[in-house]
Parts: structure tokens; C-alpha cells; sequence
């Protein structure tokens, strides 16, 4: 008999196909068999278990198996189809006199997409695929929904972020993406465990706005009849603990900005941050090194990685200040800026916008922006930020218009930011009443604070500490060759459809 392909597309419309399975449900019922009542089955080997590497101990072993169908061949009494579970696919033959007369007749009549649980044992066939001789099939779940076509696939990227189940299925390259997502974390942890660090969990609701210039989203608590807001970063609650004396603290945590959404951003997003009581930026930038040479070497086999088609060396590492680097991409040398009216002059000659009265602090900044991260390529420190930018860092001794900052990059991205973290409270409170008042000068209907419970707690005193700060998600991009953000996230925010 001729072989019949199932899983190839139905000469019926949608709402047919949609008609068909359920009707077919509606049998299954109707015969005492619905399979939504089932609320176990108990299998003992998943796909993984069944290579060549373990065939030899696996032949002729009677296993139980279950998992999606998504590819059928009917060959009159007896068929082949796949299975597929969390670890892959896997092959099982069907045969009317072995599963019985009225079960075979039933599963000719499932569909793609069915889930169902097989008991058979191990063979290869002769074409050399190791498959289950099923003995026993048993319909678990009944699909109400077609899957995409096999050899298109879900292709449409707007649909496949909305509906991320269905884009698990068919496209096996996107668990693989979240499987290292999920390794990555896993290496994370056990690097910072490993050297003394504790996880903590911090609120991600907070009573106060400060005065940051990232936007919160604004929620309100019903029993105590105040506004809340969900946090835009981990830091200050972190630091707390730090003065109340635990030395090595970090946290995975979720944040939450209420702003633009690109290929990079998105309105919550993962980071991690830790602190480490008696070291310093440089102590940072030696375990930003390591974590990351770490991390490459785990997961992608290597430390040389190939993002977007760009080879990445994350074994090699460039140091520069913010004032050598603008240096050397701008030619401009903030050293011979002798007063804020020199540097905003060199901006106006090489076409830099600054504000009207911008210090040399933001003007070196300004020129950072224009002229050196397109360049940062190789994964690249640039340290020593200027204090107008930095409250929470630590003045440089040296040089206290400069902090002790730095923010590390790689393909022309920011990943992440680090301090010798500011622990004058008096420093800090300045500082802190200056961004707000900046803020409310900005933006006069915001409700930003000084969060002065946390300058009390520097006022206990807070050791000499390095803090760290990165972004989990850009992490995953850059080490699964994605181009979205969207593509690292389960599920993204999209607008409604509606």
C-alpha cells in the first residue's frame, strides 16, 4: 500500500481543521476515552537516553516513552511516527497486531500535535534509526490546534515572541537558546557562590522614586493607601546589607524601566548585581575578566566567539580612561581643557551638542558618546568617569573631578558598570538631593525622593567596597549570536493585538 503522509497540509481551510479535532474530541468522549481525564503516565526514559552511544544497552529493553507527535507515515497496518519530548525526537513503529485492532484503528484517526505515552522496546530499524517497537500507545492530550507546516515552520517573528509554546515546538534551535540562557545562569551562580559570594532577594516593590534617570513604573498599595513603584535597580538595598556586615552579596534580579523598547531593550529585563566589602573597581574588573573568559569557555567551547559574524576574543581585554580613549578616536585631549568654556569650545569646533553650560566633566562625556563606543569592538574597560555622571562612585583621590567607574564594552554595547562605591555619607547626601533637584528641574511633575534611609545607613558606615552591575540578557545575545533581545526572553513585552 502506497505510504500516506499525515503530517503533510490538509486540503481543508483553517476553521475546518479546527471543526475536525474538535468533533474528534467530541467522539473521544462520547466513547468514554477522554484523554483530558488522564492525569499521569509513567515513563521511565526520554530521548536523550536512546544514542548510539548506549543502543548497545538499550536494545531489546522494554521503555516508556512519551511526547508530541509531529510526523506520521501510515503504511496500512502498521506506521511510523516521532515523538518529540524536552531532549529531542524520537522514532516509534506501530503495529496493528501488536497494539490491537481498535487502538491502532484509533491512532490512525489522531492527529499531529497529539500527545501521547508509548510502551515498546528498543530496535533499530534498517535504515539504522534506533526507534521503540511499540507494544502500547496510549492518547494523553488531544491538540485543538494545528502546528505550523512542517517545511515552513513558525517563521512570522512577531508570532513567534507571542506565541513562544508553539515556537518551541517547531523551531528546536530556540530551546537550545534558552537552555544556555539557562546554563548561563547556573555558571554565574557557581562562580560567585564559589568565591564566598551570598544570593540575596532585595523588594521589588520600593516606598520612594529616586532621583535616577531611568523611569519607574508607578503601581498603588490598597492597605496602606500610598503609591509604589517596581525597582529600576538592586543596588541601594544591596549596599545596605554590605553595611550590615555581609561581606559578598549578589543578586538575579528582575528590573523594571518604563521606557523605549528596541533590539537591546525591553521593559523588564534580568541583571545581576554584587558587592564586595575591601576591594575596589579594579577588584571588578579582574572578576568581570574571569567570569567572562569563564562563561565563554563553558558554554560556546571557547573563548573566541563569533557574534553577528564579528569574531569577539573575550580571553583579551583593553583598559583605557574615558579621557585616553576620547583621546585617541577624537584627537581631543581633555587635559589641555583649561575651564569649562575650553572644553565646550572644542565641542563646538568638532560638532559635538553639548548643553550651554556644560562642565568639562559632560563634555567629556558628550564626546565618549560621539566618538569612541561605535569603536569598542573587543571587549574594552573604560574607566575613571567623570563625577557629573557618576553619583553613586567614589571620587577619585587623585583627581576628584573623576570617580572610581567604570563601564565595560563589547560590539560597540555597554554590558555593564561597576564603582569603587561611594561610602561618604555626606558626599552621598549631596549628591543625591543635586539629581533630584536636576530631575524635578527636568521633569517638574515627577515625584523623584533623596532616599535618606539609605544615607543613614552609610552614616553606620559602610567599608571600603566594589560593585558590580550587568545585564543578563545582552549576556545570553552575545553568547547565543542573537540579534534580539526579544530572542533571550521567554516572553517579551509586546502590545496587545487587539
Amino acid at each position: 500500500m502506497a505510504d500516506k503522509q499525515q503530517n503533510a497540509p490538509r486540503e481543508v481551510n483553517a476553521a475546518s481543521e479546527l471543526q475536525v479535532r474538535r468533533d474528534k474530541l467530541k467522539t473521544l468522549c462520547e466513547e468514554g476515552k477522554n484523554p483530558f481525564t488522564i492525569t499521569k503516565y509513567d515513563r521511565d526514559t526520554t530521548s536523550s537516553a536512546l544514542t548510539d552511544e548506549t543502543f548497545a544497552e538499550m536494545e531489546g529493553k522494554t521503555v516508556r516513552i512519551a511526547g508530541r507527535m509531529v510526523s506520521r507515515r501510515i503504511m496500512g497496518k502498521a506506521s511510523f511516527f516521532h515523538l518529540l519530548d524536552a531532549d529531542g525526537k524520537i522514532q516509534v513503529y506501530a503495529r496493528r497486531d501488536d497494539v490491537g485492532e481498535d487502538v491502532y484503528a484509533a491512532f490512525k484517526k489522531c492527529d499531529i500535535g497529539d500527545i501521547f505515552g508509548v510502551e515498546g522496546f528498543v530496535f533499530r530499524t534498517q535504515t539504522g534509526e534506533i526507534s521503540v517497537h511499540a507494544k502500547e500507545i496510549v492518547l494523553l492530550t488531544k491538540s485543538l490546534l494545528p502546528l505550523p507546516e512542517k517545511f515552513h515552520g513558525l517563521t512570522n517573528t512577531d508570532l513567534r515572541y507571542r506565541q513562544r509554546y508553539v515556537d518551541l515546538i517547531v523551531n528546536p534551535e530556540v530551546k537550545d537558546t534558552f537552555l544556555k540562557r539557562s546554563r548561563i545562569l547556573t555558571e554565574i551562580r557557581n562562580y560567585l557562590d564559589s568565591r564566598g559570594f551570598l544570593e540575596v532577594d532585595t523588594p521589588i516593590l520600593v516606598p520612594i522614586e529616586i532621583g535616577a534617570s531611568a523611569r519607574p513604573f508607578i503601581t498603588h498599595h490598597n492597605t496602606l493607601d500610598m503609591d509604589m513603584y517596581l525597582r529600576i535597580e538592586t543596588e541601594l538595598y544591596l549596599k545596605r546589607l554590605i553595611v550590615g556586615g555581609m561581606d559578598r552579596v549578589y543578586e538575579v534580579g528582575r528590573i523594571f524601566r518604563n521606557e523605549g523598547m528596541d533590539t537591546k531593550h525591553n521593559p523588564e529585563f534580568t541583571t545581576i548585581e554584587l558587592y564586595q566589602a575591601y576591594t575596589d573597581y579594579y577588584g571588578m574588573m579582574d572578576l568581570v575578566e574571569e567570569l567572562y573568559k569563564l562563561l565563554a569557555e563553558k558554554v560556546c567551547g571557547s573563548t573566541k566567539i563569533t557574534y553577528q559574524g564579528t569574531e569577539i576574543d573575550l580571553g583579551h581585554w583593553e583598559r583605557l580612561t574615558m579621557a585616553e580613549a576620547v583621546k585617541k578616536y577624537s584627537g581631543c585631549d581633555y587635559y589641555d581643557w583649561k575651564t569649562d568654556e575650553d572644553a565646550r569650545a572644542a565641542a563646538k569646533e568638532k560638532h559635538v551638542e553639548v548643553p550651554a553650560d556644560a562642565t568639562k566633566g559632560t563634555v567629556l562625556a558628550e564626546f565618549f558618546d560621539a566618538y569612541v563606543e561605535e569603536n569598542l569592538i573587543q571587549p574594552t574597560f573604560i574607566y575613571d568617569y567623570p563625577v557629573e555622571n557618576s553619583p553613586l562612585a567614589k571620587r577619585k583621590p587623585t583627581d576628584p573631578a573623576f570617580t572610581e567607574r567604570f563601564e565595560y564594552f563589547i560590539n560597540a554595547t555597554e554590558f555593564g558598570n561597576a564603582f569603587s562605591e561611594l561610602n561618604d555619607p555626606i558626599d552621598q547626601k549631596q549628591r543625591f538631593e543635586s539629581q533630584v533637584e536636576k530631575k524635578r528641574r527636568e521633569e517638574p511633575n515627577c515625584r523623584a525622593e533623596v532616599d535618606y534611609d539609605f544615607v543613614t545607613a552609610l552614616e553606620y558606615g559602610m567599608p571600603p567596597t566594589g560593585g558590580l552591575g550587568f545585564g543578563v540578557d545582552r549576556l545570553v545575545m552575545l553568547l547565543t549570536d542573537s540579534a534580539s533581545i526579544r530572542d533571550v526572553l521567554l516572553f517579551p513585552t509586546m502590545k496587545p493585538v487587539d
